[in-house]
Formats: structure tokens, sequence, C-alpha cells
């Protein structure tokens, strides 16, 4: 999983890490796992089962050692509470992973991932392919293509952090 990659080359010296999950980013949650695994990163997955999600109610089951970083994976329902999430991972000093821009733009620190404006106009793209008489059946499945990291250099500062030169030269966007 990229998003814990992007972390760790951030930070390296983060040995841990709260990854926020529902039942819907389970399949996430494993890649997040094993990709921590790899990265000599440990993982404390904590999955949010009830709505509407009590993030400092998750918070507190976590290790003491892996609140200081915080990756987020996605969901309609996470989605929805991106505003809750930046900040609460602000207010908490928590360095905070997301997979869309929409994250950082509302004070999340870092994202990667697939640009739903895009996703979006793709689709648009598929919906005037079928109004002009396409099969949807005739049509390909496609996965996104394009990745976008965004870093917000706003929230670094209140965190009083410094994001290394290789990752923004890296960026697709920064927030100032």
């Amino acid at each position: 999983m990229k998003q814990v990659q992007f972390v760790k080359d951030a930070f390296p010296d983060m040995h841990a890490a709260t990854v926020f999950w529902d039942e819907i980013s389970a399949d996430q949650w494993k890649a997040a796992r094993d990709a921590g695994a790899r990265l000599g990163v440990r993982l404390a997955g904590i999955e949010l089962r009830e709505q509407p999600y009590d993030y400092e109610q998750a918070l507190a089951q976590t290790p003491l050692g892996h609140r200081g970083n915080l990756i987020v994976m996605t969901s309609p329902f996470l989605f929805r509470d991106r505003d809750r999430l930046a900040e609460f991972a602000l207010r908490h000093r928590m360095v905070s992973m997301f997979a869309f821009r929409e994250w950082v733009e509302v004070g999340g620190l870092l994202s990667y991932g697939p640009s739903i404006t895009r996703m979006y106009r793709h689709a648009a793209e598929y919906v005037d392919r079928i109004a002009r008489g396409a099969k949807p059946a005739d049509l390909p499945i496609e996965q996104p293509t394009n990745f976008e990291l965004v870093v917000n250099l706003k929230t670094a500062k209140a965190l009083g952090i410094t994001i290394p030169t290789t990752l923004l030269a890296r960026a697709d966007e920064i927030i100032e």
C-alpha cells in the first residue's frame, strides 16, 4: 500500500502507526498491514464499527507507541467524516495520511490516491457513450491510472514538522 510507503519515506524514524478502517475498507487494511510488515512499521488496526464513528474511543484503544501517526483507509463513511478526521489528527498532533486530496484540503497532512474529480469525469464519459448507444456490457472495466500526492504545509507547520524536500519534489500539489 503506497500510503504507508509515503509516510515512511517522509518520516524514516516512524516505526508505528494507527490505521482506522471499517468493514468496507477491510481489504485496504490487509494491504496496509502487509506493506507495514515489509517496511518495518508496526500498524495498530482499529476497526470502526458503529455509526457515527467515535474516533476518540478508537484512539483510546490504540497502543501508546502508535498514536503519533494516523493512516485512514477509504470508505464512504470515512470520506464523509473527512473534516472531523483532519481536525482530530491535528488536535492529537498526529501525522496523517489519507487516500484523497479532499482530506488534505480540509487540514489533513498527506494524501496519495486517485483523483475523485478525474474518476467522475471518466464516469461521465461512460454515461455519454451509453447515451449515444454503447452497450454497458461492451465497455471495459477500468482502474484509475493517475494518482496524486498532495501535501498540506499549513498542517505541517501547525504540527511543527518539516516535510522532506524529496517528498515535496514528488508532490503533485502543495497546499501552503
